[in-house]
């Protein structure tokens, strides 16, 4: 599998605070035997992370896109939907299922608003921008991603066996 991560900070693209988020989620992919191709910055602007979000699934076709940050309710949390302009169809199963392990770590889970979804063979999930939310929350969803990544790059395969 191979994964690209993009983390939204304004304050870490200004060198003001450092990306700890993009970093752990790589270690943490490389040990479940994940390439990542690509780890970026970049500040919560809309049209930058349309721009990249795109580039990435039409020019370098990673299986997977991890952005980290920017999903929560502040003035400039716009990943979700910046995500929603690229994708071509939500996949809300892992959305909801990170709610619902975060929710057993903290009531503020629920005003995530992750999304994740498909674009063309890409598939791209949104996470929180603390490294332990992240890390907490791919891990939420990790058992379904392989399969789900098979599907969209058009496995025929049955989904459960008979």
């Amino acid at each position: 599998m191979r994964a690209a991560i993009l983390t939204l900070s304004d304050k870490g693209a200004r060198g003001e605070r450092e990306d700890l988020s993009g970093p752990a989620l790589c270690d943490w992919l490389n040990q479940k035997g994940v390439v990542v191709e690509c780890i970026s910055l970049i500040p919560d602007d809309f049209e930058e992370i349309v721009t990249t979000l795109e580039k990435w699934t039409d020019s370098l076709v990673p299986d997977l896109i991890l952005t980290t940050g920017g999903t929560g309710v502040s003035p400039r949390d716009i990943t979700p939907e910046a995500t929603g302009k690229v994708i071509d169809r939500e996949l809300p199963g892992f959305a909801e299922r990170m709610r619902q392990e975060s929710l057993k770590k903290t009531p503020h889970a629920i005003i995530s608003r992750a999304i994740a979804g498909i674009r063309q063979r890409t598939l791209i999930i949104n996470l929180p921008g603390s490294p332990k939310g992240a890390i907490e929350n791919l891990e939420a969803v990790w058992p379904a991603i392989p399969h789900a990544i098979a599907k969209i790059q058009g496995d025929p395969s049955d989904c459960s066996p008979l």
